[in-house]
């Protein structure tokens, strides 16, 4: 992108939070209220990338760029920071998370990679090994991710067995539960286990859910294709049958 392109963009946002002259609806809005949309479009452009569509993802990398200069702007408004300070940080972030490439140290990679994270996290007084997993990531993702952070402290099955039978217990506890808390209680460990067995097995559990969901969409579509309009009367018995058969073909 030209510097022209990215002033360009920056004036439009200039403009929109303008609290006289801006848009009614961009010009009231904060870091809470943007925060949703700034995940959203982290999500349509994995979506794009999933579908192969690069016309798609140059459009939702741009409303992605745009929730970073939303949020740079508000900042700027407030005194915190300014775009620049934005570009300048992940800058000397990056650098300093590659001195063999930046430096000139003779060694680096993902082992160095993690060590340097981690006195990162130690500077900024986060000493526990947990610390700093975002409370906003999706449930399975940061599930994931805390327990990458136990795992590096020896905490851990030695292998997929121990989680795969975790998986077992957590789902005789559910089936023993007698209250809806306790239920929802034993549901969330069942799927906190569930991610742990596929960590175990190398699976990104979050995108195995995305395959899914979609695999399901396209079944059920092809389903409703099939039945045209009879398909909500239709029993469970035909439902099951038109399933069988999109299951063959989608």
């Amino acid at each position: 992108m030209s510097m022209d392109a990215m002033q360009r963009l920056v004036g439009i946002m200039e403009r929109l939070r303008d609290p006289r002259t801006g848009c009614e609806w961009d010009s009231v809005q904060t870091f809470e209220t943007i925060a949703p949309y700034t995940i959203e479009e982290a999500y349509e452009v994995a979506d794009a990338i999933q579908r192969g569509d690069m016309a798609d993802l140059k459009d939702e990398l741009g409303d992605l760029l745009l929730q970073v200069i939303f949020h740079s702007r508000m900042a700027e408004e407030a005194g915190h920071f300014a775009l620049p300070d934005v570009a300048s940080a992940i800058s000397d972030k990056m650098e300093r998370r590659h001195p063999h490439i930046f430096l000139g140290q003779a060694e680096g990679g993902h082992h160095l990679w993690e060590q340097i994270k981690a006195a990162e996290r130690g500077s900024r007084g986060e000493q526990g090994a947990l610390d700093g997993v975002a409370i906003g990531l999706p449930a399975l993702l940061r599930a994931e991710k805390l327990q990458k952070r136990a795992a590096r402290t020896g905490f851990d099955w030695p292998d997929a067995s121990g989680a795969r039978a975790k998986v077992d217990e957590e789902l005789a506890e559910v089936e023993a539960a007698e209250t809806p808390e306790h239920r929802e209680e034993e549901i969330g460990d069942l799927l906190f286990a569930v991610v742990n067995w596929a960590r175990k097995l190398g699976v990104d559990p979050e995108a195995a859910l995305r395959v899914a969901n979609a695999k399901f969409e396209r079944r059920f579509k092809a389903m409703e294709a099939e039945a045209g309009d009879a398909f909500v009367g239709l029993d469970l018995e035909a439902k099951e049958a038109l399933w069988v058969k999109a299951k063959k073909t989608t």
